[in-house]
């Protein structure tokens, strides 16, 4: 923080830091200006006009958002003239805006919807005088509708500087001015990776989740159907501030009891698959350490992560892991073990998954997410000629649970605690801590230290990995040898380690990567705008549940060991490598 500095702010002297912008320095004296182009850390290119004031001596309004204060400066920010500009602006947006408040994904969290309300802005006064193209539903996980797109250049700027990946830009002059891809292809067709980082800062519902709720609905309307649902380890730690309760707010027994109130047979926790994942993973990296495999290895339960390597750095695929994320693992045991243990056809079932985030759309739709089709077809023979299924049917994210609950009435804070359901609702600690950025990292080094050093660890508790600082390092020490970690979270990050590993520098054995800015607490499916205090708050309750359960190591949880004894046989043996492990190709884009 530079100096403070003395300004006049609507009447009222106050000392200011002269380091940030006008909207910035009034915030901090109790003074809030409308913005909308304008978001802390990610965007202000001072499009929409909303955030104008007047300054004594300025000719003209200016654009706080991007106007830093100088010793003396007299500012106001509800005048007449302000106000009537702020108006002006709200309204000239609204002319080439469609009237669909009623049906928009986003009609509870819209900004200018909110923005319009606040200004007193009733009325059509301009005529529209745009046309858009087709809305982009291409994708598996995000749609676009240019019509309701307002030019704020949010998600210009955060696909360009927090993930390095550039699929959109402006493009176009003047009135055709819009956002789009190159050549403007689908976005199936372009290099973005479906992280969803675009539709958490979008003011509007110009970029959206694809929302596939009602199929789900209709899925636990069908007598015929099995359907179950698992969750991810960060979606406890945000439902809660998603159906309007404060961030971070620990929701894990209301939100099972919810979920049965759906209508699912069974509700099962992500967090199983997340520990039998650490179980692959870790004796994984032993194997490569032991053997002279390709290191650094690098996680692979991100599908955000997972695209922005294949399309961006395919030449370095070799590094990831072989496992495939919680979710997978969990469809392909849901759709093969419990399928055959509950002697329900696998055809009959339909596994749900609730994530934050909406590359797991994209991830449960790869061709290589059969895998419970292949052992049906190899191990009963009624199956021998049946029709290829995926393992997991549908990838909810946070924010379509939300509207699920609310669409069937159910008040989930008067709801009782209730437990997963057996068998695979069992996991530790160091499944929970999945969901926000080292905490992969973190339940790896838990597991495998004990694998190498056959003791207990004194403390588990790896606090070098936690935090939020971009990318985080450490070394501990096993089996003699120094094993250095990485953890990044942000695709801009990744590019920092990828391209020390394309150099041959990377000092590393084991790095993770998450491509959401704070792991999984920050995914593209979580509620809208959370700033850094609310992924903090998330990932706390993440910690707090962490240090709450009894079992905190992934490889003592009783579920996993007692899956390995009646059905996988061993971590990397036949059946795992089956059922758990995959192969990553190049995107062509």
């Amino acid at each position: 923080m530079e100096k403070l500095i003395d300004i006049m702010i609507d009447g009222h002297a106050v000392a200011v830091d002269p380091s940030e912008n006008l909207v910035q320095a009034c915030a901090r004296t109790g003074v809030t200006i409308p913005t909308l182009c304008f978001l802390e850390g990610i965007s202000k290119n001072a499009s929409c006009g909303v955030c104008v004031v007047e300054v004594e001596g300025a000719k003209s309004l200016i654009r706080s958002c991007v106007q830093k204060p100088t010793p003396g400066m007299k500012v106001h920010t509800t005048s007449p003239r302000v106000i009537r500009a702020r108006k002006t602006a709200i309204e000239l947006l609204l002319a080439n805006h469609p009237n669909e408040c009623l049906s928009c994904l986003r009609a509870d969290t819209c900004e200018l919807h909110a923005m319009a309300n606040l200004l007193g802005v009733k009325n059509d006064r301009f005529p529209s005088y745009k046309t858009f193209p087709m809305i982009d539903n291409s994708s598996e996980g995000i749609v676009r509708d240019d019509k309701k797109c307002i030019l704020c250049g949010r998600c210009v700027s955060v696909c360009e500087k927090t993930q390095g990946v550039n699929a959109i830009a402006f493009t176009g002059r003047g009135a055709r001015t819009r956002v789009g891809t190159f050549m403007d292809k689908g976005l199936a067709q372009s290099a973005c990776v479906q992280c969803g980082q675009c539709s958490v800062v979008c003011p509007t519902g110009a970029i959206t989740e694809k929302d596939e709720s009602g199929e789900v609905f209709s899925a636990l309307g069908d007598p015929n159907l099995n359907t179950v649902v698992q969750t991810a380890p960060a979606i406890r730690a945000s439902l809660g501030e998603a159906l309007g309760m404060p961030a971070g707010s620990l929701v894990t027994g209301k939100m099972v009891a919810a979920l049965r109130r759906l209508g699912f047979s069974k509700v099962f926790d992500t967090q199983f698959a997340a520990d039998l994942t650490i179980m692959e993973e870790g004796s994984e990296l032993l194997e490569r350490l032991t053997h002279g495999g390709i290191l650094p290895m690098i996680t692979s339960c991100s599908p955000g992560w997972i695209n922005f390597i294949e399309g961006f750095y395919p030449d370095l695929l070799g590094h990831l892991s072989t496992c495939k994320s919680p979710q997978q693992m969990f469809g392909a045991l849901a759709k093969s073990y419990y399928a055959n243990a509950v002697r329900t056809a696998p055809e009959n079932m339909r596994v749900v998954s609730i994530m934050p985030c909406t590359a797991k759309k994209y991830e449960a739709r790869r061709k290589e997410m059969d895998s419970a089709w292949d052992w049906w077809r190899h191990n009963d023979a009624k199956h021998a000629g049946s029709r290829p299924f995926f393992d997991v049917d549908w990838a909810l994210t946070t924010r379509e649970l939300a509207r699920m609950i609310r669409l069937a009435g159910i008040d989930i804070m008067n709801l009782p605690e209730e437990d997963f359901d057996d068998p695979l609702g069992k996991s530790t600690g160091a499944g929970t801590i999945f969901g926000t950025t080292g905490g992969v990292m973190e339940a790896a080094l838990r597991t495998v230290y004990e694998m190498v050093e056959k003791k207990p660890l004194e403390n588990v508790e790896f606090a070098q990995v936690r935090g939020f600082d971009s990318i985080k390092h450490a070394e501990v020490t096993m089996g003699g040898t120094q094993v250095r970690v990485a953890v990044a979270h942000g695709l801009a990050h990744a590019r920092v380690l990828l391209d020390e590993i394309r150099a041959r520098k990377s000092p590393y054995h084991f790095i993770e990567i998450m491509s959401c800015p704070g792991g999984c607490v920050g995914g593209g499916g979580q509620p809208v705008l959370a700033d850094i205090e609310k992924k903090r708050a998330r990932s706390n309750a993440l910690y707090a549940e962490d240090r709450a359960l009894p079992i905190r190591k992934s490889h003592e949880n009783p579920a996993v060991a007692a899956i390995y004894r009646e059905f996988l046989g061993k971590p990397l043996g036949r059946l795992s490598h089956e059922l758990l492990h995959t192969s990553y190709r190049p995107r062509v884009f």
